[in-house]
């Protein structure tokens, strides 16, 4: 996987805790960098530790699956590229929560890497380097849910919609990519 595809990877899982992270930050009277940096915590840990789940699962069952794994990375991606679509073109107005509780972030950490747990999977298929990539991964996602915390309070849910918007369609484009790789490339 080139660096360019890893960037658009990190930056595709994280909008969905981006978006997350604008609802919260939407929901705060008063934020405090304290409290932008608990939600970019939570959220950068378990897109992080998701792929590398993902990914030890996948090598488990790498050797059942090697000659259709390009078609398993496109379902995979598009899949959930197509529901983040999805999801931003909903009319549903989910209610802001400003609770940093261990339980409530828990609940929305696990809830917004559950895509990476299946791009790990992906990931086993394309041999990378896991560590490196969920780094980035993490790293990025903490920076992004970090901001998108201010963002939310300072602009509202105006950039919701357009954050899962663009993380859908990027996971597509690099299913895509993968599948045109393996089928015309090689």
């Amino acid at each position: 996987m080139s660096l360019a595809s890893l960037i658009l990877l990190a930056f595709a899982l994280s909008m969905d805790a981006f978006a997350v992270a604008i609802c919260k930050g939407l929901a705060m009277q008063k934020i405090t960098l304290r409290k932008a940096l608990i939600v970019g915590l939570y959220f950068g840990v378990f897109q992080a530790g998701m792929p590398i789940l993902g990914y030890f699962l996948g090598s488990f069952f790498e050797h059942l699956v090697t000659s259709i794994d390009h078609w398993i990375a496109f379902i995979l991606l598009s899949a959930i590229g197509v529901k983040m679509i999805r999801e931003a073109l909903s009319c549903s107005n989910e209610e802001a929560d400003d609770s940093l509780s261990f339980k409530t972030m828990i609940v929305l950490a696990i809830a917004t890497s559950i895509d990476a747990l299946a791009v790990g999977i992906t990931l086993a298929f394309l041999q990378v380097n896991i560590y490196y990539s969920a780094t980035f991964i993490g790293i990025t996602t903490f920076s992004l849910s970090t901001i998108g915390v201010k963002i939310g309070n300072v602009f509202g849910a105006k950039y919701k919609s357009r954050a899962e918007l663009v993380g859908g369609t990027v996971l597509i484009i690099i299913g895509i990519k993968i599948l045109i790789e393996h089928l015309f490339l090689r």
